[in-house]
């Protein structure tokens, strides 16, 4: 019922298409995890690889890469659990972007999107 937005089309396909799968913990009272989180439904977060040669090298990188699936403009915070040092918005060749370095605010990345924008962020990890 409603929009597609409304009615979760986009996340159900990722559900069908990519389903999770169960693997045993160690332990049954393990704390539960997540590497990354997206504070918008509007906001997929498609892609998380170690950064390529276009990354200057940096075998401490990871790219994220996120798109707006709505076609709507927002606003949304990327949040992570793993030890960001530095934050930058790059290329789809994973090249540093002309602007610049991103904050690391305690909410996390605030990042902004137009309808359908693709963003690449590449995360410089503390070793």
């Amino acid at each position: 019922a409603g929009s597609f937005q409304e009615a979760g089309v986009i996340q159900q396909a990722y559900n069908l298409n990519f389903p999770l799968h169960v693997v045993p913990a160690s332990c049954a009272q393990c704390p539960a995890w997540s590497a990354f989180s997206v504070s918008s439904p509007a906001i997929v977060l498609e892609t998380v690889k170690q950064a390529g040669a276009g990354a200057e090298d940096r075998p401490e990188a990871v790219v994220v890469r996120l798109y707006e699936a709505h076609g709507s403009t927002v606003t949304a915070w990327l949040q992570t659990s793993l030890p960001v040092k530095e934050a930058m918005l790059c290329d789809l060749l994973e090249r540093p972007a002309a602007e610049g370095h991103l904050p690391l605010e305690q909410r996390g990345l605030r990042l902004s999107f137009t309808p359908f924008r693709v963003l690449s962020v590449l995360l410089v990890l503390n070793r």
